[in-house]
């Protein structure tokens, strides 16, 4: 079988010092990418700075014949995010792949969180995406090529106690992936998204400890690789991935329940038909659905 090689392709990977995007960074680079790894090096939740666990990336993919560079630029300032594809240009002189995968975690329950709380979250993973890829665009747009990997969540996708921001965050990186797939599609350029389970400094605390052999880094980035990839053509889908499984995510819209002269009475008599989810459309845009709303009416 052909290995699926990034020679000549240059990749910036956010979050990169530790866990996922490290193992992103790794895997990319053994493959021949030259990669931008770019990390704040703060905490957890997001305070404080270092290059370090930046340059140790680098340094590990150079020892390993690799090229890469360092970034310590804040994804969640504009100026930060132009810095960081500026790094790519002036090293490597193109940018091809874009993989959003910096974050930080502010966990509480709703009654407790603060508005800074929430902000700050929304501010690294959704604002970080957008500005990032928007300081990208136009290079992967002028070149006809592009690929963007954003990281979403199961918390997003499905809900989970204490992660108000964070699950909200994560699930608009599904609206954004989308819409990027659709924009993007005329210019070369792929998006998609990946909702992981994986142990790392991240989720140690919320997994149980036998986690850790099973959902390693390296079964998620192997999906990133593939979706980064010059042959995937696939554009605006979201994947699950862990523990060696992996599967496609998807919004559906039931079959309804249509009256068009309708009481509140009438939606209370009628919520069994409005909850059933067989046979269920998949919508690809706005327009798909709309169209099968006005296609029902008929």
């Amino acid at each position: 079988m052909t290995e699926l090689r990034f020679d000549d392709r240059v990749a910036i990977i956010t979050g990169a010092g530790h866990g996922l995007g490290r193992s992103h960074a790794l895997t990319l680079a053994e493959r021949g990418a030259k990669v931008v790894v770019n990390d704040l090096g703060g905490t957890l939740d997001g305070t404080g700075s270092s290059a370090g666990p930046a340059a140790e990336v680098a340094e590990l993919i150079a020892k390993s014949g690799g090229e890469a560079v360092v970034s310590t630029h804040d994804v969640a300032t504009p100026e930060g995010a132009a810095a960081i594809v500026q790094t790519a240009i002036d090293a490597f002189g193109k940018v091809d792949i874009v993989v959003n995968n910096a974050g930080i975690l502010r966990d509480k329950s709703f009654g407790k969180m603060s508005v800074e709380e929430f902000d700050q979250v929304l501010a690294v993973h959704v604002r970080g995406s957008f500005l990032v890829t928007r300081a990208a665009f136009p290079h992967l747009k002028e070149q006809g090529y592009g690929r963007i990997v954003n990281t979403s969540s199961p918390a997003g996708l499905f809900g989970n106690f204490g992660q108000a921001n964070y699950s909200t965050a994560k699930m608009g990186l599904v609206g954004f992936t989308k819409t990027l797939g659709i924009e993007g599609a005329r210019a070369g350029i792929r998006a998609n998204a990946i909702a992981p389970i994986a142990w790392t400094r991240m989720t140690e605390s919320l997994l149980p400890a036998e986690f850790e052999e099973r959902f390693t880094p390296g079964r998620v980035s192997a999906l990133v690789a593939y979706l980064a990839h010059e042959s995937c053509e696939t554009s605006g889908e979201v994947f699950s991935v862990g523990a060696g499984r992996i599967a496609r995510v998807f919004v559906a819209e039931g079959p309804g329940w249509r009256q068009e002269d309708h009481t509140v009475e009438d939606i209370r008599d009628n919520w069994q038909a409005i909850m059933a989810e067989q046979p269920y459309l998949t919508p690809t845009t706005l327009g798909e659905q709309a169209g099968a709303s006005l296609r029902a009416m008929l």
